[in-house]
């Protein structure tokens, strides 16, 4: 696995949870999506993709919030990270992608970077630690499409001008790199928030993305704190390290403040 990240920066996991395993965090999600919809009506109809914060105390309880860190800090899934590019795993975020209400939307090309990133910074970024999605489908759903080893490397010409709509190209317009990873229900498909990618829409789409990084304070600082556990909830979990690794960088940034 850890060579194929390597050199791809990607690779998936097939039927990795069970229903049984997906049982109880889908009925949280469940409850988190109806619950943002309804906060975010216009942007929901009109083009809205993912949802984010799903660990935030706005839409769930704390024992709702504790079963969605406990599935977060398994041990199944935490040794997975060692798998990839990270050395000393911390928490990031969460996500949640669903099919959009707008049928007429069309899914686009980017990598993650592009938007908070000059076009010098994203090159930059290519050489520095990486932001990791696990991606857990909870259907299934057409799955997303990649271009292979753009975690590491700059777009080609092609790649570059689809991406930022150059030269009359549509950033949703077909990529010759591009590959496809259907996903069932219970896949989960890790890769590299730097690299060229696509979600696709159809079926019924809703994917439920843990996001972890290296624990360095120019990563950690976008994590938002009402996104993690309180004490007792650290206590309960399996494995901790990440949500540990976050807190110690958030208590030292809030110091130095």
């Amino acid at each position: 696995m850890k060579a194929n990240y390597i050199e791809n920066g990607y690779f998936i996991l097939r039927n990795f949870f069970d229903d049984k395993e997906i049982a109880p965090i889908f009925d949280i999600i469940n409850k988190f999506h109806l619950a943002w919809q309804g906060d975010n009506k216009e942007f929901y109809e009109s083009k809205a993709i993912n949802s984010a914060y799903l660990t935030n105390k706005n839409y769930l309880n704390n024992a709702q919030r504790s079963i969605l860190f406990e599935f977060i800090s398994t041990n199944k899934l935490i040794n997975i990270v060692a798998q990839t590019s990270i050395i000393k795993p911390a928490f990031m975020n969460t996500q949640l992608f669903f099919n959009p209400m707008n049928l007429e939307q069309r899914n686009y090309w980017h990598r993650d970077t592009q938007y908070h990133l000059t076009l010098s910074e994203q090159q930059q970024a290519l050489s520095k630690s990486e932001v990791i999605h696990f991606r857990i489908a909870l259907a299934d759903e057409p799955g997303i499409e990649l271009i292979p080893g753009t975690h590491k490397r700059w777009d080609s010409e092609e790649e570059l001008a689809i991406r930022l709509e150059q030269a009359g190209n549509n950033n949703y317009n077909n990529v010759s790199t591009g590959v496809t990873v259907p996903l069932n229900k219970g896949d989960l498909l890790v890769f590299s928030a730097n690299m060229i990618h696509r979600g696709l829409y159809g079926k019924k789409r809703l994917s439920f993305d843990i996001i972890f990084c290296e624990s360095e304070e120019n990563l950690v600082k976008f994590v938002n704190n009402d996104c993690l556990p309180n004490e007792n909830q650290m206590k309960s979990m399996q494995n901790n390290i990440a949500f540990k690794n976050t807190i110690k960088i958030k208590t030292q940034q809030h110091k130095t403040s």
